[in-house]
Protein backbone atom coordinates (compact mmCIF):
# COMPACT_ATOMS: atom_id res chain seq x y z
CA UNK A 1 0.00 0.00 0.00
CA UNK A 2 3.09 2.56 0.65
CA UNK A 3 3.89 2.36 -2.96
CA UNK A 4 0.82 3.82 -3.93
CA UNK A 5 1.43 6.99 -2.05
CA UNK A 6 2.57 9.62 -3.79
CA UNK A 7 6.13 10.46 -3.06
CA UNK A 8 5.48 14.14 -1.06
CA UNK A 9 3.38 12.72 1.20
CA UNK A 10 5.28 13.75 4.77
CA UNK A 11 6.53 11.14 7.39
CA UNK A 12 8.16 11.35 10.25
CA UNK A 13 11.27 9.36 10.41
CA UNK A 14 13.11 10.17 13.36
CA UNK A 15 13.46 11.42 16.98
CA UNK A 16 16.04 11.57 19.42
CA UNK A 17 16.13 12.74 23.22
CA UNK A 18 19.13 13.48 25.81
CA UNK A 19 18.73 14.14 28.69
CA UNK A 20 21.11 14.21 32.31
CA UNK A 21 20.89 14.64 35.77
CA UNK A 22 23.00 16.51 37.83
CA UNK A 23 22.98 13.22 40.62
CA UNK A 24 24.16 10.83 37.65
CA UNK A 25 27.97 9.48 37.66
CA UNK A 26 28.30 10.77 34.14
CA UNK A 27 26.67 14.31 34.56
CA UNK A 28 28.56 16.82 31.68
CA UNK A 29 26.74 20.39 32.62
CA UNK A 30 25.63 20.62 28.91
CA UNK A 31 25.02 23.45 27.56
CA UNK A 32 21.20 23.88 25.77
CA UNK A 33 23.42 23.88 22.41
CA UNK A 34 24.94 20.42 23.11
CA UNK A 35 21.63 18.87 24.63
CA UNK A 36 19.89 19.79 21.56
CA UNK A 37 22.95 18.59 19.37
CA UNK A 38 22.64 14.92 21.05
CA UNK A 39 19.44 14.87 20.76
CA UNK A 40 19.74 15.90 17.36
CA UNK A 41 22.11 13.63 16.66
CA UNK A 42 20.14 10.55 18.14
CA UNK A 43 16.91 11.44 15.52
CA UNK A 44 18.95 10.62 12.64
CA UNK A 45 20.65 7.50 14.19
CA UNK A 46 17.18 6.19 14.88
CA UNK A 47 15.85 7.12 11.24
CA UNK A 48 19.02 5.26 10.06
CA UNK A 49 19.64 5.39 6.48
CA UNK A 50 22.60 7.50 4.20
CA UNK A 51 23.91 11.02 4.70
CA UNK A 52 20.33 12.08 6.10
CA UNK A 53 21.76 15.51 7.72
CA UNK A 54 23.14 16.44 3.84
CA UNK A 55 19.51 16.64 2.99
CA UNK A 56 18.17 18.79 5.53
CA UNK A 57 17.13 21.94 4.33
CA UNK A 58 14.70 23.30 7.10
CA UNK A 59 16.34 23.51 11.07
CA UNK A 60 13.54 24.81 13.52
CA UNK A 61 14.76 25.53 17.23
CA UNK A 62 12.64 26.25 20.15
CA UNK A 63 13.36 29.32 22.46
CA UNK A 64 14.78 28.04 25.60
CA UNK A 65 12.73 29.95 28.59
CA UNK A 66 15.96 32.00 29.56
CA UNK A 67 14.91 33.82 26.18
CA UNK A 68 11.33 33.89 25.82
CA UNK A 69 10.62 37.43 26.67
CA UNK A 70 12.12 40.31 25.48
CA UNK A 71 14.11 41.13 28.93
CA UNK A 72 15.14 37.87 29.51
CA UNK A 73 18.87 37.19 29.63
CA UNK A 74 20.91 34.22 29.39
CA UNK A 75 23.13 34.11 32.98
CA UNK A 76 25.17 32.23 30.98
CA UNK A 77 24.89 33.60 27.12
CA UNK A 78 23.30 31.67 24.59
CA UNK A 79 23.58 31.43 20.67
CA UNK A 80 23.00 33.65 18.38
CA UNK A 81 21.35 31.23 16.21
CA UNK A 82 20.53 27.77 17.88
CA UNK A 83 19.50 26.09 14.48
CA UNK A 84 22.99 26.88 12.71
CA UNK A 85 24.38 26.04 15.95
CA UNK A 86 23.02 22.96 15.90
CA UNK A 87 23.58 21.94 12.25
CA UNK A 88 27.25 23.08 12.85
CA UNK A 89 27.10 20.22 15.13
CA UNK A 90 25.54 17.76 12.91
CA UNK A 91 27.35 18.18 9.87
CA UNK A 92 24.07 20.17 7.84
CA UNK A 93 23.52 23.22 6.15
CA UNK A 94 20.48 24.33 5.98
CA UNK A 95 18.99 26.83 3.65
CA UNK A 96 16.52 28.08 6.13
CA UNK A 97 17.17 28.39 10.19
CA UNK A 98 13.66 28.99 12.29
CA UNK A 99 13.41 30.17 16.25
CA UNK A 100 10.16 29.64 16.56
CA UNK A 101 7.47 31.76 18.55
CA UNK A 102 7.37 31.32 22.09
CA UNK A 103 5.01 28.38 24.05
CA UNK A 104 4.62 25.32 24.44
CA UNK A 105 2.68 24.51 21.35
CA UNK A 106 5.67 25.13 19.26
CA UNK A 107 6.81 21.62 18.26
CA UNK A 108 3.15 20.37 17.29
CA UNK A 109 2.82 23.21 15.85
CA UNK A 110 6.05 22.68 13.82
CA UNK A 111 4.97 19.52 12.98
CA UNK A 112 1.62 20.75 11.24
CA UNK A 113 3.68 23.44 9.66
CA UNK A 114 6.85 21.48 8.20
CA UNK A 115 4.37 19.06 7.24
CA UNK A 116 2.34 20.94 4.82
CA UNK A 117 5.49 22.31 3.40
CA UNK A 118 7.10 18.90 2.52
CA UNK A 119 3.75 17.93 0.66
CA UNK A 120 3.78 21.03 -1.27
CA UNK A 121 7.73 20.84 -1.86
CA UNK A 122 8.27 23.63 -0.51
CA UNK A 123 11.07 21.80 2.21
CA UNK A 124 13.04 18.64 1.37
CA UNK A 125 13.47 17.48 4.95
CA UNK A 126 13.48 19.40 8.13
CA UNK A 127 14.98 18.88 11.72
CA UNK A 128 13.24 20.47 14.59
CA UNK A 129 14.61 20.70 17.61
CA UNK A 130 14.89 22.39 21.27
CA UNK A 131 16.33 21.96 24.75
CA UNK A 132 17.18 23.58 28.13
CA UNK A 133 19.33 23.05 30.77
CA UNK A 134 17.64 25.12 33.58
CA UNK A 135 18.14 22.87 36.20
CA UNK A 136 22.08 22.97 35.18
CA UNK A 137 22.40 27.27 35.21
CA UNK A 138 20.64 26.77 38.79
CA UNK A 139 23.32 23.95 40.19
CA UNK A 140 26.29 25.73 39.07
CA UNK A 141 24.95 29.39 40.17
CA UNK A 142 24.05 27.93 43.72
CA UNK A 143 27.81 26.62 43.41
CA UNK A 144 29.51 30.28 42.36
CA UNK A 145 30.64 28.53 39.13
CA UNK A 146 29.45 30.02 35.65
CA UNK A 147 30.11 29.07 32.44
CA UNK A 148 30.32 30.32 28.66
CA UNK A 149 27.42 29.18 26.99
CA UNK A 150 27.77 32.66 23.70
CA UNK A 151 28.09 31.57 20.46
CA UNK A 152 28.14 33.73 17.13
CA UNK A 153 27.19 32.13 14.07
CA UNK A 154 26.77 33.64 10.46
CA UNK A 155 23.69 33.08 8.72
CA UNK A 156 20.05 33.27 7.92
CA UNK A 157 17.74 33.09 11.21
CA UNK A 158 13.74 33.67 10.71
CA UNK A 159 13.24 34.72 14.16
CA UNK A 160 9.32 34.94 14.67
CA UNK A 161 9.43 36.44 17.80
CA UNK A 162 8.36 36.10 21.41
CA UNK A 163 4.40 35.66 20.53
CA UNK A 164 3.39 37.21 23.99
CA UNK A 165 0.76 39.52 22.13
CA UNK A 166 -2.87 38.89 23.42
CA UNK A 167 -1.69 36.46 26.23
CA UNK A 168 -2.26 38.77 29.16
CA UNK A 169 -4.10 42.52 29.65
CA UNK A 170 -2.68 45.16 32.18
CA UNK A 171 -5.66 45.17 34.22
CA UNK A 172 -4.30 40.61 35.44
CA UNK A 173 -1.06 42.22 35.23
CA UNK A 174 -2.13 44.75 37.78
CA UNK A 175 -3.36 42.65 39.99
CA UNK A 176 -1.09 40.38 40.47
CA UNK A 177 -1.63 38.06 37.81
CA UNK A 178 1.80 37.92 35.28
CA UNK A 179 2.86 33.80 36.02
CA UNK A 180 1.40 31.04 34.87
CA UNK A 181 1.09 29.86 37.75
CA UNK A 182 -0.90 32.39 39.19
CA UNK A 183 -3.01 32.50 36.13
CA UNK A 184 -3.28 28.57 35.97
CA UNK A 185 -4.43 28.93 39.90
CA UNK A 186 -7.34 31.14 38.78
CA UNK A 187 -8.04 28.43 35.89
CA UNK A 188 -8.02 25.96 38.29
CA UNK A 189 -10.21 27.30 41.20
CA UNK A 190 -12.76 28.44 38.79
CA UNK A 191 -13.33 24.82 37.61
CA UNK A 192 -13.37 24.09 41.37
CA UNK A 193 -16.11 26.19 41.26
CA UNK A 194 -18.06 24.43 38.89
CA UNK A 195 -18.01 21.07 40.81
CA UNK A 196 -18.91 22.03 44.16
CA UNK A 197 -15.81 20.18 45.74
CA UNK A 198 -14.04 21.65 48.89
CA UNK A 199 -10.29 22.56 48.71
CA UNK A 200 -9.28 19.11 50.59
CA UNK A 201 -11.52 17.37 48.31
CA UNK A 202 -10.01 19.04 44.84
CA UNK A 203 -6.72 18.57 45.63
CA UNK A 204 -7.53 14.65 46.25
CA UNK A 205 -8.71 15.04 42.74
CA UNK A 206 -5.74 16.56 41.51
CA UNK A 207 -3.84 13.71 42.97
CA UNK A 208 -5.57 11.33 41.60
CA UNK A 209 -5.27 12.57 38.25
CA UNK A 210 -1.36 13.30 38.32
CA UNK A 211 -0.63 9.90 40.37
CA UNK A 212 -0.45 7.51 37.34
CA UNK A 213 1.24 10.05 35.94
CA UNK A 214 4.04 9.47 38.34
CA UNK A 215 4.24 6.11 37.20
CA UNK A 216 5.12 6.28 33.82
CA UNK A 217 7.79 9.14 34.87
CA UNK A 218 9.43 6.21 36.71
CA UNK A 219 9.73 3.83 33.73
CA UNK A 220 11.23 6.61 31.84
CA UNK A 221 15.00 6.78 31.46
CA UNK A 222 15.29 10.77 30.57
CA UNK A 223 12.50 12.43 33.24
CA UNK A 224 14.05 14.29 35.84
CA UNK A 225 11.97 12.64 38.33
CA UNK A 226 11.67 9.24 38.73
CA UNK A 227 10.01 8.64 42.20
CA UNK A 228 6.55 7.55 42.25
CA UNK A 229 3.60 8.99 44.55
CA UNK A 230 0.11 8.22 45.00
CA UNK A 231 -2.97 10.51 45.15
CA UNK A 232 -2.59 11.32 49.37
CA UNK A 233 1.23 12.03 48.33
CA UNK A 234 0.56 14.35 45.78
CA UNK A 235 -1.98 16.15 47.27
CA UNK A 236 -1.24 16.70 50.82
CA UNK A 237 0.96 20.04 51.73
CA UNK A 238 3.74 19.55 53.71
CA UNK A 239 7.22 20.92 53.76
CA UNK A 240 8.48 19.25 51.00
CA UNK A 241 5.44 20.09 49.32
CA UNK A 242 4.22 23.40 49.90
CA UNK A 243 1.68 25.62 48.61
CA UNK A 244 2.98 27.49 45.55
CA UNK A 245 -0.43 29.47 44.55
CA UNK A 246 -3.51 27.98 45.95
CA UNK A 247 -4.50 25.16 44.85
CA UNK A 248 -1.31 23.83 43.93
CA UNK A 249 0.86 22.15 46.06
CA UNK A 250 4.41 22.13 44.92
CA UNK A 251 4.14 18.51 43.06
CA UNK A 252 1.26 19.92 41.09
CA UNK A 253 3.16 21.69 38.63
CA UNK A 254 4.88 21.73 36.12
CA UNK A 255 9.05 20.80 36.99
CA UNK A 256 11.28 23.31 35.48
CA UNK A 257 14.29 22.11 36.56
CA UNK A 258 15.30 19.94 33.48
CA UNK A 259 18.24 19.04 31.42
CA UNK A 260 16.52 17.99 28.19
CA UNK A 261 16.96 18.12 25.38
CA UNK A 262 14.50 16.26 22.09
CA UNK A 263 14.61 16.43 18.19
CA UNK A 264 12.43 15.24 15.30
CA UNK A 265 13.62 14.62 12.02
CA UNK A 266 10.42 14.90 9.25
CA UNK A 267 10.92 14.43 5.12
CA UNK A 268 8.96 13.22 2.39
CA UNK A 269 7.83 9.51 1.60
CA UNK A 270 10.21 9.34 -1.69
CA UNK A 271 13.41 10.93 -0.34
CA UNK A 272 13.45 8.64 2.90
CA UNK A 273 13.11 5.26 0.61
CA UNK A 274 15.66 6.92 -1.67
CA UNK A 275 17.99 7.53 1.56
CA UNK A 276 17.23 3.94 2.71
CA UNK A 277 14.99 4.87 5.31
CA UNK A 278 13.42 1.43 7.22
CA UNK A 279 9.40 2.07 6.43
CA UNK A 280 9.05 0.11 9.75
CA UNK A 281 10.16 4.02 10.85
CA UNK A 282 7.68 5.99 8.93
CA UNK A 283 5.00 7.51 11.35
CA UNK A 284 2.13 9.60 9.44
CA UNK A 285 0.28 12.71 10.49
CA UNK A 286 -3.37 12.42 9.82
CA UNK A 287 -4.37 15.64 11.64
CA UNK A 288 -4.39 18.42 13.44
CA UNK A 289 -4.79 21.81 14.12
CA UNK A 290 -3.50 25.19 15.37
CA UNK A 291 -5.55 27.72 17.31
CA UNK A 292 -5.03 30.55 19.96
CA UNK A 293 -8.05 31.63 23.18
CA UNK A 294 -8.55 34.56 23.89
CA UNK A 295 -6.98 36.65 26.89
CA UNK A 296 -7.70 35.22 30.20
CA UNK A 297 -9.88 37.99 30.96
CA UNK A 298 -12.03 38.00 28.35
CA UNK A 299 -12.68 34.04 28.67
CA UNK A 300 -16.61 33.42 29.25
CA UNK A 301 -15.59 30.65 31.20
CA UNK A 302 -12.28 30.75 33.48
CA UNK A 303 -12.37 27.18 34.37
CA UNK A 304 -11.86 26.06 30.40
CA UNK A 305 -10.35 26.71 27.69
CA UNK A 306 -13.20 25.67 24.69
CA UNK A 307 -10.51 26.66 21.37
CA UNK A 308 -8.34 23.89 22.63
CA UNK A 309 -11.04 21.41 23.32
CA UNK A 310 -12.07 23.06 19.52
CA UNK A 311 -8.64 22.09 18.26
CA UNK A 312 -8.55 18.78 19.43
CA UNK A 313 -12.16 18.14 17.86
CA UNK A 314 -11.24 19.40 14.74
CA UNK A 315 -7.25 17.10 14.55
CA UNK A 316 -9.38 14.36 15.32
CA UNK A 317 -12.13 14.94 12.51
CA UNK A 318 -9.35 15.86 9.96
CA UNK A 319 -8.29 12.44 11.14
CA UNK A 320 -11.53 10.60 10.43
CA UNK A 321 -11.48 8.90 13.77
CA UNK A 322 -13.01 9.25 17.57
CA UNK A 323 -11.64 9.44 20.95
CA UNK A 324 -11.96 5.92 21.22
CA UNK A 325 -10.56 5.15 18.40
CA UNK A 326 -7.18 6.94 20.01
CA UNK A 327 -4.88 3.93 21.60
CA UNK A 328 -2.31 6.52 22.71
CA UNK A 329 -2.42 10.55 24.57
CA UNK A 330 -0.03 12.47 25.42
CA UNK A 331 -2.16 15.57 27.27
CA UNK A 332 -0.21 18.56 28.43
CA UNK A 333 0.22 18.65 31.62
CA UNK A 334 1.78 22.08 33.44
CA UNK A 335 -1.20 22.24 35.50
CA UNK A 336 -4.05 19.84 36.46
CA UNK A 337 -6.45 22.24 34.79
CA UNK A 338 -4.53 21.82 31.29
CA UNK A 339 -5.54 18.06 31.22
CA UNK A 340 -8.93 18.14 33.26
CA UNK A 341 -9.80 20.92 30.28
CA UNK A 342 -9.82 18.25 27.49
CA UNK A 343 -11.02 15.33 30.07
CA UNK A 344 -14.32 17.33 30.82
CA UNK A 345 -15.30 18.49 27.22
CA UNK A 346 -14.72 15.26 25.64
CA UNK A 347 -15.77 13.34 27.91
CA UNK A 348 -12.49 11.25 28.80
CA UNK A 349 -11.94 10.06 32.33
CA UNK A 350 -8.89 11.14 34.40
CA UNK A 351 -8.30 7.87 35.08
CA UNK A 352 -8.94 5.96 31.40
CA UNK A 353 -6.72 2.96 31.77
CA UNK A 354 -5.13 4.51 28.37
CA UNK A 355 -3.14 6.69 30.03
CA UNK A 356 -2.91 10.44 29.29
CA UNK A 357 0.87 10.92 29.13
CA UNK A 358 3.19 9.44 27.20
CA UNK A 359 6.77 10.91 29.09
CA UNK A 360 5.15 11.02 32.32
CA UNK A 361 3.95 14.75 32.15
CA UNK A 362 5.46 17.75 33.09
CA UNK A 363 5.59 17.79 36.88
CA UNK A 364 7.57 14.72 36.54
CA UNK A 365 8.90 14.00 33.76
CA UNK A 366 10.24 17.48 33.65
CA UNK A 367 8.46 20.57 32.18
CA UNK A 368 11.31 21.42 29.77
CA UNK A 369 10.30 25.19 28.83
CA UNK A 370 8.77 25.54 25.38
CA UNK A 371 10.26 22.32 24.37
CA UNK A 372 8.18 19.40 26.21
CA UNK A 373 5.93 18.56 23.40
CA UNK A 374 9.04 17.67 21.33
CA UNK A 375 9.73 14.99 23.96
CA UNK A 376 6.46 13.61 23.81
CA UNK A 377 5.86 13.38 19.66
CA UNK A 378 9.22 11.15 20.24
CA UNK A 379 7.04 9.65 22.36
CA UNK A 380 4.55 8.62 20.22
CA UNK A 381 6.47 8.09 17.64
CA UNK A 382 7.92 5.07 19.15
CA UNK A 383 4.91 3.72 21.18
CA UNK A 384 2.82 3.91 17.86
CA UNK A 385 6.04 1.81 15.86
CA UNK A 386 5.48 -0.41 18.78
CA UNK A 387 1.70 -0.86 18.55
CA UNK A 388 1.80 -0.56 14.31
CA UNK A 389 -2.19 0.47 13.38
CA UNK A 390 -2.69 2.00 16.47
CA UNK A 391 -3.75 5.63 17.12
CA UNK A 392 -2.10 8.72 19.20
CA UNK A 393 -2.46 12.04 20.11
CA UNK A 394 -0.59 14.69 21.23
CA UNK A 395 -2.22 17.92 22.48
CA UNK A 396 0.26 20.99 23.01
CA UNK A 397 -0.50 23.87 24.94
CA UNK A 398 1.00 27.03 24.71
CA UNK A 399 0.77 30.51 27.51
CA UNK A 400 -1.91 31.11 29.94
CA UNK A 401 -4.50 28.12 27.96
CA UNK A 402 -3.71 30.21 25.34
CA UNK A 403 -2.04 28.21 21.82
CA UNK A 404 -3.17 24.63 21.05
CA UNK A 405 -1.80 22.89 18.64
CA UNK A 406 -2.47 19.27 18.20
CA UNK A 407 -1.63 16.04 16.10
CA UNK A 408 -3.15 12.80 15.30
CA UNK A 409 -0.65 10.12 14.31
CA UNK A 410 -0.56 6.96 13.09
CA UNK A 411 1.87 4.02 11.27
CA UNK A 412 -0.65 2.36 8.40
CA UNK A 413 0.07 4.52 5.43
CA UNK A 414 -2.63 7.01 4.35
CA UNK A 415 -2.35 9.83 1.87
CA UNK A 416 -1.67 13.31 3.39
CA UNK A 417 -4.87 15.57 3.96
CA UNK A 418 -3.99 19.26 4.60
CA UNK A 419 -5.86 21.05 7.41
CA UNK A 420 -6.57 24.55 8.10
CA UNK A 421 -8.17 26.35 11.14
CA UNK A 422 -8.25 29.58 9.51
CA UNK A 423 -12.13 29.02 9.75
CA UNK A 424 -11.87 27.81 13.47
CA UNK A 425 -9.52 30.21 14.08
CA UNK A 426 -12.18 33.25 12.85
CA UNK A 427 -15.17 31.43 14.82
CA UNK A 428 -13.19 31.43 18.51
CA UNK A 429 -12.32 35.12 17.36
CA UNK A 430 -16.41 36.16 17.60
CA UNK A 431 -17.30 34.29 20.69
CA UNK A 432 -18.84 37.18 23.11
CA UNK A 433 -16.44 38.72 25.45
CA UNK A 434 -17.96 39.57 29.24
CA UNK A 435 -18.25 43.10 30.05
CA UNK A 436 -15.51 44.49 32.43
CA UNK A 437 -16.56 46.89 35.13
CA UNK A 438 -15.54 50.37 34.57
CA UNK A 439 -16.24 51.86 38.34
CA UNK A 440 -13.37 51.14 40.41
CA UNK A 441 -14.82 51.11 44.08
CA UNK A 442 -18.34 48.62 44.84
CA UNK A 443 -19.24 45.02 45.27
CA UNK A 444 -19.66 41.43 44.15
CA UNK A 445 -19.32 37.92 44.01
CA UNK A 446 -16.04 35.69 43.74
CA UNK A 447 -16.25 33.44 40.96
CA UNK A 448 -12.24 32.54 41.38
CA UNK A 449 -9.38 33.45 43.18
CA UNK A 450 -5.43 32.70 44.00
CA UNK A 451 -3.65 33.00 47.18
CA UNK A 452 -0.21 33.42 45.77
CA UNK A 453 2.59 32.32 48.05
CA UNK A 454 5.78 33.29 46.69
CA UNK A 455 6.45 36.34 48.30
CA UNK A 456 7.24 37.23 51.60
CA UNK A 457 3.40 37.56 52.31
CA UNK A 458 0.69 35.39 50.92
CA UNK A 459 -1.04 37.48 48.32
CA UNK A 460 -4.50 37.18 47.29
CA UNK A 461 -6.17 37.71 44.04
CA UNK A 462 -9.74 37.32 43.09
CA UNK A 463 -11.73 38.11 39.75
CA UNK A 464 -15.81 37.77 40.43
CA UNK A 465 -18.59 39.65 38.69
CA UNK A 466 -20.93 42.16 40.30
CA UNK A 467 -24.29 43.22 40.18
CA UNK A 468 -24.57 44.29 36.71
CA UNK A 469 -22.93 41.13 35.49
CA UNK A 470 -19.63 42.60 34.36
CA UNK A 471 -16.75 41.54 34.95
CA UNK A 472 -13.74 42.90 37.76
CA UNK A 473 -10.43 41.76 39.41
CA UNK A 474 -9.39 42.86 42.75
CA UNK A 475 -6.50 42.28 45.51
CA UNK A 476 -5.51 42.16 48.67
CA UNK A 477 -4.03 45.28 50.02
CA UNK A 478 0.00 44.57 51.20
CA UNK A 479 -0.68 45.32 54.39
CA UNK A 480 -3.84 43.94 54.70
CA UNK A 481 -2.31 40.37 56.15
CA UNK A 482 -6.08 39.85 57.82
CA UNK A 483 -7.84 39.94 55.03
CA UNK A 484 -5.59 37.13 53.01
CA UNK A 485 -5.83 35.37 56.42
CA UNK A 486 -9.58 35.15 55.70
CA UNK A 487 -9.22 33.91 52.28
CA UNK A 488 -7.02 31.24 53.31
CA UNK A 489 -9.52 30.30 56.14
CA UNK A 490 -13.13 30.33 54.99
CA UNK A 491 -14.22 29.69 51.19
CA UNK A 492 -13.24 32.83 48.69
CA UNK A 493 -15.15 30.88 46.37
CA UNK A 494 -19.08 32.45 45.67
CA UNK A 495 -18.33 34.87 48.55
CA UNK A 496 -19.15 38.34 48.44
CA UNK A 497 -16.41 41.11 48.52
CA UNK A 498 -16.07 44.84 48.24
CA UNK A 499 -13.25 46.57 46.99
CA UNK A 500 -12.53 50.34 46.08
CA UNK A 501 -9.10 52.09 44.55
CA UNK A 502 -5.70 52.45 45.90
CA UNK A 503 -3.35 54.88 45.15
CA UNK A 504 -2.29 53.19 41.89
CA UNK A 505 -5.71 52.81 40.82
CA UNK A 506 -5.51 49.13 41.81
CA UNK A 507 -8.90 47.52 42.75
CA UNK A 508 -8.35 46.38 46.85
CA UNK A 509 -9.96 44.24 48.91
CA UNK A 510 -11.48 46.41 51.54
CA UNK A 511 -14.34 43.55 53.13
CA UNK A 512 -15.22 40.14 52.60
CA UNK A 513 -18.25 37.72 53.18
CA UNK A 514 -18.22 33.78 53.07
CA UNK A 515 -21.39 32.78 51.02
CA UNK A 516 -24.13 31.10 53.01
Amino acid sequence: MTDRLDDATPVLIGVGEASERIQAADYQALSPVELAAAAARAAIADAGGQDLADHIDVIAAIKQFEISTPMARAPFGASNNLPRSVARRIGADPARAISEMTGGQGPQHLVNEMAHAIAAGAVKMALLVGSEAISTVRHLAGQNETRDWSETVDGQLEDRGHGLEGLLTQVVTDHGGRTPIQCYALFENARRARTGLDREAYRRKMGELFAPFTQVAAGNPHAMSQEVFDAEALATVTAANRLTSDPFPRRMVARDQANQGAAVLLTSAGLARRLGVAEEKFVYLYGGADVKERTVIERADLGSSPASVAAVRQALAGAGAGLADIGHFDLYSCFPIAVFNICDALGLSPTDPRGLTLTGGLPFFGGAGNNYSMHAIASMVRRLREHPGELGLVGANGGFLSKYSVGVYGTAPRPFKPFDSSALQAEINGWPIPPMRAEPAGEGTVTTYTIDYSGPEPRAMVVGTDAAGDRFVAMSDKDDTAMVQRLIAEEPLGATVAFAADDKGRRVLTGFEPAA
